[in-house]
């Protein structure tokens, strides 16, 4: 009679999660349409919903530097329906850096799998006489607090590869923070700013017109789209790293079946050809690996960023 009451018990929460998904999944990208985040996600999604065989939804979120859709999902229904593409800063750098964190990312997130990786380029205007990071470290010694380097904000992975590069060359360079990456870019472009670390998609086609000088890319290999620049490793400063990356998250209570769901689908999806492929051309790297890949991973990066943050001093 027990063991009959024990299998009424269970049987509601085995067929939900034998059942899943049956309806619509949604995807939250914490930030606006039409940016390489977005194509990401977009991309993941088709590739989900052909292995889950329910339609994937795409909601952009944007707000705090991707925090506030990362946060939405979070507080989710944790019944599998609700997931996010999270960026990098919103795991490895705000939880240190803000003052107020909406979410605790190792109570309220279920992680899923690594999305992509996304390789970084320090770029500088034309008019700098530099050519390589060496020189351009060089000038900067010689030249104390006159090489400004602008980024998409305060605390974003794009202003502490900024200061990591300081902290290691130990060089005096000002941050100029701005609402944004695309801002930012466009003074770069405009010389109001002498250097930035950006995603290589978003510098890529200014690089290849000649308004910018790609001076290193800060990751630990060459990417494919810039393969004549070389890593900062190779110029001698391998401590400078600083891939932007995305993952999958769910919301922390989400079932183990439901998340195997998730994951299978997820992971199936980064290792098909076209979705491989399209990420390669906005140079991003496919990254799909298991939970347990990615807690190692997210460990790292907070550990290296959580030093910069402490050293710098700061706080939002």
């Amino acid at each position: 009679m027990r063991k009959l009451f024990a299998a009424l018990l269970f049987a509601p929460l085995l067929a939900f999660a034998q059942a899943y998904p049956s309806k619509p999944v949604k995807v939250i990208v914490p930030f606006p349409a039409g940016g390489p985040a977005d194509i990401f996600g977009r991309t993941l999604a088709q590739g989900m919903s052909e292995n889950l065989g329910q339609p994937v939804i795409v909601e952009n979120v944007g707000g705090v530097g991707g925090v506030l859709g990362v946060d939405r999902a979070a507080k989710a229904a944790p019944d599998g329906y609700t997931l996010a593409l999270n960026s990098a800063s919103t795991v490895s750098i705000a939880p240190f850096s803000l003052s107020r964190m909406p979410y605790d990312v190792k109570k309220d997130l279920a992680l899923i799998t690594v999305v992509v990786r996304v390789p970084e380029v320090l770029a500088v205007h034309p008019s700098l006489p530099v050519n390589s990071l060496a020189q351009l470290i060089a000038y900067a010694k010689a030249n104390p607090g006159k090489v400004n380097f602008g980024s998409a904000g305060s605390g974003s992975i794009t202003h502490l590869a900024g200061e990591l590069l300081k902290a290691e060359a130990k060089v005096d360079m000002v941050h100029i923070p701005y609402k944004g990456a695309a801002p930012a870019v466009t003074d770069l472009i405009g010389g109001q700013v002498q250097m930035g670390i950006f995603d290589v998609p978003i510098l890529l086609g200014h690089i290849r017109s000649g308004k910018l000088k790609a001076l290193a890319i800060t990751s630990a290999k060459r990417t494919q789209t810039l393969p004549d620049v070389p890593t900062t490793a190779e110029a001698g400063y391998a401590n400078v790293t600083s891939d932007n990356w995305y993952g999958l998250v769910a919301p922390a209570a989400t079932p183990p079946d439901v998340r195997k769901r998730i994951h299978a689908a997820a992971t199936a999806a980064l290792r098909s050809p076209a979705l491989v492929e399209r990420y390669a051309k906005v140079s991003g790297v496919a990254s799909p690996g298991s939970p347990e890949d990615y807690a190692a991973f997210l460990a790292s990066e907070q550990a290296k960023w959580s030093r910069v943050v402490t050293a710098i001093g700061f706080k939002e």
